[in-house]
């Protein structure tokens, strides 16, 4: 038996399956209603590197219909992605919301910059250092579950406070 759109009564052509919530969701659309969603792919032979491009584009959480622009600049959301490139400082600002998750993704979990120690700090930066790699590894046990390894890395964590003072 033939499908038909999800939208109005035309066949078919087109069939996508997500997960949301939780939840499997079946979508059958035509062409037109295809296009109008984003997941219309005109050429069949397209290279996987556009249609992965693609795909990050519709579900990157932009909005679709009108484009966020940096009121200093100018530039939109969609060219940043384009091109990889800010404007000015104030884009940051401006686009916080699509940035936040691409940042955190970057930089392992965080969103603000706090440096490297140099090798040749003393004993205390280094110190710091160790701890907070370990509250980080102890956030990360917790947040996957493992509360095996969170207990044991608290304990380290504890010791290693008391041995500072």
């Amino acid at each position: 038996m033939k499908r038909k759109c999800d939208k109005c009564d035309k066949p078919a052509t087109n069939h996508s399956v997500e997960i949301q919530k939780g939840q499997k969701v079946v979508t059958y659309l035509c062409d037109e209603h295809a296009a109008e969603a984003g997941i219309m792919v005109k050429d069949p032979h397209v290279p996987v590197q556009e249609l992965l491009s693609n795909f990050v584009k519709i579900h990157s959480g932009a909005p679709t219909t009108q484009e966020q622009a940096c009121k200093t600049c100018g530039q939109t959301f969609g060219q940043f992605r384009e091109h990889s490139l800010l404007g000015c400082p104030d884009c940051y600002t401006a686009f916080e919301a699509q940035l936040g998750p691409l940042l955190e993704r970057a930089h392992e979990g965080a969103t603000h910059h706090i440096g490297k120690v140099p090798s040749r700090a003393g004993q205390g930066e280094q110190r710091q250092a160790a701890l907070l790699r370990m509250r980080k590894n102890l956030a990360d046990a917790v947040a996957s579950e493992d509360y095996e390894r969170a207990a044991t890395l608290r304990d380290e964590l504890r010791s290693l406070e008391e041995k500072g003072g």
